[in-house]
């Protein structure tokens, strides 16, 4: 049954399904992340099970929903496949070093300057102006940022690099995988399958010199207790990594951007909270006002990111446009009574997640948005 189809009782319940799945498993495989790297302080072997769960879990998925293959020239690979595997790569470190060193909820305050680096790269590289509104938006990501750090009780400077470092990966990666969905017409799950695939051999010879060089040396692998209890929780690590992209892509396909954005927002809030009550992290109510502000400040962002794309669509960008735009053609009805479907409708917009880092949008061959919004 297609979604417009569904008894809206019965699609908005199982929305909320849905939403409450994303978040229990965004939060707890955050929290489960920071009791294996307070035991077990290895976040290249965290990324690694991370990474491994996407080429283990993505590929029978791909071939039970029937995604495409795409082919891929040489060229791709060299300037945008390597590039972006190694992003996917460094990113996870990074994000993985930054929770080991800092509480959850301050890593996840500083992953809300996504917005921040998103603008400013995209000014640079793709030479990308905003609106005012959008630029006045990043102020309360910056102030809440800066609030949540100067009062943050358990700072380490490593920690901030390291997650500022991911968050700009994060970004790279939005913009130049955008231009790859855009240009090849690959779907975004079989791109992130192939990242994954190549970022494994970037990741296994920093894991052989960095993790398990000191296992053989320190003889940590006999020194660890509860290894099976440390095995099984990598691998939840890796599965709740793994389902709350395939659960993430599956509310954007069933609820507006803007919806999105608000149920991202809500998420992020519950990784905050639940983290804060699980793991008892010491906090001020100065540095809990500083990560809400940050978090609202990405909803503004987006918000302020829909409002300039609704009036491009609106305004006529060519001669033919500004004669259809002058004279309206009367629309024609379809026998089932609505309105003729239009392909550029906002379901199709373009987004980027700290979570999937890919733009998500039904896989349609005719994808031409150039739509950039932060989540």
């Amino acid at each position: 049954m297609a979604v417009a189809d569904r008894p809206p009782v019965r699609e908005g319940i199982r929305i909320i399904f849905l939403c409450v799945c994303w978040y229990t498993v965004s939060s707890g495989g955050n929290i489960v992340n920071k009791i294996i790297l307070n035991g077990f302080p290895y976040p290249v072997t965290v990324s690694l099970f991370h990474i491994i769960s996407i080429v283990v879990f993505l590929p029978p998925l791909l071939r039970a929903w029937g995604v495409p293959k795409t082919e891929l020239s040489s060229r791709y690979y060299r300037w945008y496949i390597l590039p972006l595997a190694f992003g996917k790569y460094f990113a996870s470190v990074s994000a993985h070093f930054s929770i080991w060193k800092v509480p959850v909820s301050y890593a996840h305050t500083v992953k809300a300057t996504m917005p921040i680096w998103v603008v400013l790269l995209s000014r640079i590289i793709m030479r990308e102006k905003q609106t005012t509104k959008v630029y006045i938006s990043l102020i309360p990501i910056i102030g809440g940022v800066l609030l949540a750090t100067v009062t943050e009780l358990s700072f380490d400077v490593s920690g901030l690099i390291s997650a500022l470092a991911a968050t700009l990966c994060f970004s790279l990666q939005n913009i130049f995988s955008k231009k790859v969905l855009r240009d090849i017409k690959i779907h975004h799950l079989r791109l992130l399958n192939i990242l994954g695939f190549h970022a494994v051999f970037f990741m296994l010879p920093t894991w052989v010199l960095v993790d398990l060089s000191v296992f053989l040396i320190n003889g940590d692998l006999y020194d660890i207790s509860s290894w099976s209890s440390t095995l099984l929780l990598l691998l939840i690590s890796g599965f709740c990594n793994f389902a709350q992209n395939v659960i993430a892509f599956s509310i954007l396909n069933l609820i507006s951007p803007l919806s999105y954005a608000v149920a991202n927002a809500t998420k992020r809030i519950m990784v905050i909270s639940i983290s804060l009550f699980m793991l008892r992290n010491p906090v001020t109510l100065t540095n809990v006002l500083g990560m809400m502000t940050a978090i609202v400040g990405v909803f503004l962002y987006n918000k302020a990111k829909y409002d300039a794309n609704k009036e491009k669509k609106l305004l006529p960008s060519t001669k033919q446009d500004l004669m259809t735009f002058d004279n309206p053609m009367p629309e024609k009805i379809q026998a089932n009574g609505s309105g003729p479907f239009s392909h550029g409708s906002e379901q199709q917009h373009s987004w980027n997640s700290d979570h999937f880092q890919y733009s998500r949008h039904a896989y349609t061959s005719n994808y031409s948005g150039n739509h950039q919004y932060v989540v």
